[in-house]
């Protein structure tokens, strides 16, 4: 597929959504905006002395390497808390590349149409100076801030309009930031109570409804937006969203005329091993992969 094919997509698609990964940052100059740097710099500020760390070791995902540095120092007092602030702390003086972010936003907006980031910063918010909102008081948890989202308007409806939300956390909010494979296992278990209302059954009905409980957070978005995805990694590490995946094809399946579409945007030429993995799982939670040639192609190419 060409970028033209692709830019189509995204004109002709009334239902669409955009997930968004830090591959959107990285492209636009911050190079140091990664999570490995970060995680190295938490490691090595912790470590009690012993060896620096300069690259995560082959064999560990992100997230696991994050929780060794938990279990290193378990036996601290609101240790967790303190590592969350850090990281709220260092990404709080990151600066948007906003030419680069407004012609790709800029481009979302004017569809109307929402944001999932799976970054933790405020990086997009801020290119386009928008205003911090919640959807719902009612059992608000700064752990879990869903219902939180980024946009120039009051938004309604999470899948007709256009807002930037955060699956994985916000800086705003340092207690939701989620790093480690075990909080993200307690984002899975909150989801799935929200998604399944019996977590001992599996019962999607009404996920297309604004009664059910999920509507007024993110998670509305996932199950009734066709979804863009790009600028996203999407390893095995990314448990979360690999399982919301995996629960909305579920949903697909059990209600075919529910059914949204959903594109993968990569680079081509990546290792051979880790595409097809990718093609693989994609094809199964019923996502289109689209190779595009280059990283211009993906990030400037298709928004003009």
């Amino acid at each position: 597929m060409n970028t033209q094919q692709v830019k189509n997509i995204i004109e002709s698609t009334s239902d669409i959504a955009f997930i968004i990964g830090n591959g959107i940052n990285r492209y636009f100059g911050n190079n140091a905006i990664s999570w490995e740097n970060l995680l190295l710099e938490l490691w090595n500020e912790n470590n009690g002395n012993t060896q620096q760390q300069t690259s995560i070791p082959r064999g560990v995902s992100f997230t696991e390497f994050y929780d060794a540095l938990l279990i290193k120092n378990f036996t601290k007092k609101d240790f967790t808390a303190e590592l969350q602030k850090s990281v709220q702390k260092k990404m709080s003086v990151w600066v948007p590349i906003e030419n680069g972010l407004k012609s790709i936003l800029n481009k979302i907006k004017s569809k109307n149409a929402p944001v999932l980031t799976t970054n933790f910063d405020d990086l997009i918010p801020k290119s386009l100076h928008l205003e911090f909102r919640k959807l719902e008081e009612k059992g608000f948890t700064d752990f879990y801030p869903w219902s939180c989202y980024y946009s120039d308007m009051q938004v309604n409806n999470p899948s007709k309009n256009f807002g930037v939300w955060y699956p994985n956390g916000m800086i705003k909010y340092h207690r939701s930031i989620k790093l480690g494979l075990s909080q993200y296992m307690g984002s899975v278990s909150r989801a799935r109570k929200l998604i399944h209302k019996d977590v001992e059954r599996i019962e999607f009905t009404g996920k297309n409804q604004n009664y059910w409980e999920g509507f007024k957070t993110w998670l509305h978005i996932i199950f009734n937006n066709s979804l863009f995805i790009f600028g996203l990694g999407l390893e095995e590490s990314e448990v979360f969203i690999r399982w919301l995946l995996i629960e909305r094809a579920k949903y697909f399946k059990k209600f075919p005329k529910r059914r949204h579409k959903g594109w993968y945007i990569m680079k081509k030429k990546e290792k051979e091993e880790i595409t097809e993995g990718k093609k693989f799982f994609f094809k199964s939670v019923g996502i289109d992969v689209i190779e595009l040639n280059e990283y211009k192609n993906v990030y400037e190419d298709i928004w003009e």
